[in-house]
């Protein structure tokens, strides 16, 4: 079986960051179409549509894109192994609270935004591990090289986990705020990157004009959490954008500000790839 990551590798690796886009597959199967009670187009809504495409360039500034086609809503590498959901899947029992995967966002989603349910009845659990076995656990050991290649390379390694947010997520979580973000940038409330970079990161996202708010509503998942290291001169942040800036969230096509969108992304990308030249970056506070 050939791997559902795809690793696009610049000419010459040049900078210590590392780009993830975990959500953005878009290979739906048929088996799994066909399992599902919901059409496509409902079963992208979890999408990150087009994020791939959208860092397409960082290449060009050295640093190596990390990508999964299989889709988040057949299987989130953006969760732990672990986060088996007992509503969705046999035999597996409840140990504890887990509010991602009572909302039924484990690594085995059991529904798409909106809390539309994706299938009738439960999984197996033989069908989850296969799942996990031929999609989780590659994409996280090809993952953990690239930290581990920019770490000799360069004595350190930063990963920019990119996303994006539903605009409605954003109005409702955020409602009654004076301003809304078009930009989350999630450190895990300073524990998963050194403050002064994301300091730079979130500078370079203003810089284009953009609203940036940090850690509130999405502060970075089980990525973040689990690759994000300062005190070994590893970083994490996870990004998300706004997809109203770039697409028509109801069709699932770019809009108008695709293009214009992507060149903004390309400058921020070629800054943050800058950052990952330095020598030595700050470490978060204890």
């Amino acid at each position: 079986m050939s791997p559902s990551f795809h690793v696009a590798q610049p000419s010459h690796r040049s900078t210590s960051v590392i780009f993830a886009s975990p959500h953005s597959g878009r290979d739906y199967s048929w088996g799994f179409q066909r399992r599902s009670i919901l059409d496509t187009l409902t079963l992208r809504s979890s999408e990150d549509a087009f994020v791939d495409e959208l860092f397409a360039g960082v290449t060009g500034f050295g640093a190596p894109l990390l990508t999964l086609s299989v889709p988040r809503a057949f299987v989130d590498v953006n969760r732990g192994a672990e986060e088996l959901d007992p509503a969705l899947i046999k035999g597996i029992e409840k140990t504890g609270h887990n509010p991602r995967v009572s909302s039924g966002l484990g690594v085995i989603p059991r529904v798409v935004a909106g809390g539309r349910a994706i299938y009738r009845g439960k999984l197996t659990l033989a069908e989850v591990q296969a799942r996990l076995d031929a999609h989780w656990h590659p994409y996280h050991r090809r993952l953990a090289t690239l930290i581990e290649e920019s770490h000799v390379l360069f004595g350190q390694a930063i990963l920019i986990d990119c996303h994006s947010m539903p605009h409605e997520a954003i109005d409702s979580l955020c409602r009654g705020k004076r301003e809304k973000p078009e930009i989350v940038l999630g450190d895990r409330f300073g524990t998963s990157a050194g403050g002064d970079l994301v300091e730079a990161i979130e500078a370079a996202f203003k810089a284009e004009g953009l609203k940036v708010a940090r850690n509130t509503p999405f502060a970075g998942a089980y990525t973040a959490q689990t690759y994000g290291r300062p005190s070994r001169d590893q970083h994490a942040v996870q990004v998300e954008i706004d997809r109203a800036l770039y697409m028509n969230e109801r069709s699932l096509k770019p809009n108008n500000n695709f293009g214009p969108m992507k060149a903004l992304l390309d400058r921020v990308s070629a800054t943050i790839c800058e950052l990952g030249r330095a020598q030595e970056l700050p470490l978060a506070a204890e």
